[in-house]
């Protein structure tokens, strides 16, 4: 999959493993490994069959249109689907299948 970032500290923070320990700590290594996954998928779907990634829709006024995969605990990293437009089933919902591009948002503790 591609990746993009919201701003250029956050994939300053992504793509340099020392800005990643000073950034996100003892979760350095997990925010790595979901990374990883993320740019090795050929697609969402196969984020979304990741158990431990939990990968999910998110609701709410704030992240309505944005996903999140589960990095440690209550720590999310959200992102968006880099499509214009969207890829959308015949139902409404994403089309996770065609979700090829994202575009990191942010890596926060529980949203809710």
């Amino acid at each position: 999959m591609n990746i993009t970032y919201r701003t250029n500290k956050l994939k300053k923070q992504a793509e340099d493993l020392k800005e990643l320990f000073k950034a996100f700590g003892t979760n350095a290594k997990q925010v790595k490994t979901r990374l990883e996954d993320l740019k090795a998928a050929a697609s969402l779907e196969v984020i979304g069959k990741i158990s431990g990634a939990n990968c999910h829709q998110l609701k709410g006024k704030n992240y309505k249109g944005y996903l999140a995969v589960t990095i440690t605990g209550n720590r999310r990293l959200i992102f968006e689907p880099n499509h214009d437009p969207k890829p959308i089933k015949d139902d409404g919902g994403l089309d996770w299948t065609q979700v090829t591009d994202i575009t990191i948002e942010e890596l926060c503790y529980d949203y809710h």
